[in-house]
């Protein structure tokens, strides 16, 4: 299974959110934290606060920070709410042009392992992943003060 930029991006900007707690956070200290595109983050934070992972505040004093507690943000829920494919063989999507799909055993493989992949995930929400124990280290890594 293969993560998308977007997917990863998103991740990237509710972690730097839950780390840092209610200070309102700008795109641009997100993407030099992470030194990424800012462009990039755009249309990520847009798509966060559609979804209502997040909440943005706009004007002078205007930034983002999250808008569910990490504890309600599921990870397998995040990861499906934003990748825009999950086929990852071809005879998963809809212009499958493979000859042996309707006799090749690895379509129920491939399947089987995307749902234990998925299942994986959704085991663990946002606070797992920004732990007590590790957010001093994100804090110093991210160069959040």
């Amino acid at each position: 299974m293969h993560i998308t930029r977007y997917t990863d991006y998103s991740m990237r900007v509710l972690i730097y959110l839950a780390v840092q707690g209610d200070r309102l956070a700008t795109i641009q200290e997100i993407a030099d934290s992470y030194d990424i595109s800012k462009n990039h983050l755009m249309k990520v934070v847009h798509q966060l606060n559609k979804k209502g992972y997040i909440e943005t505040i706009r004007g002078k004093k205007g930034g983002i920070r999250l808008h569910m507690a990490p504890e309600d943000i599921n990870i397998g829920v995040l990861v499906r709410e934003t990748e825009q494919d999950m086929s990852i063989v071809e005879c998963f999507s809809s212009n499958n042009a493979c000859r042996i799909t309707p006799v090749c055993g690895l379509k129920s493989m491939f399947a089987e392992a995307l749902k234990a992949f998925l299942e994986t995930l959704d085991k663990y929400t946002l606070a797992d992943v920004v732990q007590n124990q590790h957010r001093p280290q994100l804090l110093r890594l991210l160069q959040i003060a």
